[in-house]
């Protein structure tokens, strides 16, 4: 016999949800399997972004990679090539689906607008990089590209030993520039003035935010 979710039976009030709610949970579990099924763990898999995307070599220059399966094959094509394929841009694939180019120091600069052509068996297109960690918009044509993002003095955090209370861990789902009650797009500003309190005060611990995107305010 399945046991019972402890929310149902700590809340009777849920039963009548009681399909909905498992149905749910046994999303969950699925998905978390899926996940790890690699033989990796979730801890993996939340900081795939250290290995995927694009990052600077130790001993200088650059590696791209990128978790594409069912590509046949992947370029880097942005500024730096006039948005055409080149060789010396060409990833290969290296195991379980991961791609890889490695490039030397002047392959690309602080600036560079990039994306990936992908092809696969009966077509291919442009795709920006799952991990890419800077996407910017043409303010003409209103197209989204990644960017080489490598300034000259990195944002320094000012708390150094954060530790944040979880026990519960209890997450808000925000979208900074659709929290405010005014018309327009909010600030962090104002994010940070007039919501964050909120949350706080309700109990929250956690925020989980959503499509950031700069903008000039």
């Amino acid at each position: 016999m399945k046991k019972k979710l402890a929310i149902l039976r700590n809340d009777p009030w849920l039963e009548p949800y009681a399909p909905a709610i498992e149905g749910r949970h046994e999303d969950v579990e699925r998905k978390l399997h899926e996940l790890v099924a690699a033989g990796g763990t979730l801890s993996d898999f939340a900081n795939a972004h250290k290995y995927y995307g694009l990052h600077r070599l130790g001993e200088g220059g650059w590696v791209f990679r990128e978790h594409a399966p069912n590509a046949t094959d992947i370029w880097l094509i942005g500024t730096f090539s006039d948005w055409k394929t080149a060789d010396r841009y060409k990833l290969h694939r290296v195991d379980d689906g991961n791609w890889e180019v490695i490039l030397p120091e002047d392959a690309l600069h602080e600036g560079d607008l990039y994306k990936m052509l992908v092809t696969w068996n009966g077509g291919q297109g442009e795709r920006i990089p799952a991990y890419a960690t800077r996407v910017v918009q043409d303010p003409d044509t209103k197209i989204f590209s990644a960017e080489v993002y490598e300034p000259a003095k990195p944002y320094d955090f000012k708390v150094k030993n954060f530790k944040p209370d979880v026990k519960p861990l209890l997450i808000y789902e925000c979208h900074i520039g659709m929290a405010q009650e005014t018309e327009g797009v909010g600030t962090y500003d104002e994010f940070r003035e007039k919501t964050l309190p909120r949350i706080a005060a309700d109990g929250y611990n956690a925020i989980q935010i959503m499509a950031i995107q700069e903008h000039p305010y």
